[in-house]
């Protein structure tokens, strides 16, 4: 039983349920496409983390997209 977790950044404008769902059915059919898994037993989890709580290069998202905008 394939289990998935896609961790994406909460964003102010936050993924649509469209897109969670194509991000779901994508990663279900790459495991059957490329390993044979089974769809009915495969389990996708999404986790949207807060901008704050995401670290690249020992800053946070956050302090990395203010930097951005100035």
């Amino acid at each position: 039983m394939p289990f998935v977790n896609i961790k994406i950044t909460k964003e102010h404008k936050p993924a649509t349920p469209e897109q969670k769902q194509q991000l779901i059915e994508g990663a279900t059919k790459l495991l059957q496409d490329v390993l044979g898994k089974n769809p009915q037993t495969t389990i996708v989890v999404i986790d949207e983390v807060e901008t704050d709580n995401w670290g690249i290069g020992a800053k946070s998202v956050s302090e990395i997209r203010k930097k951005d905008t100035l």
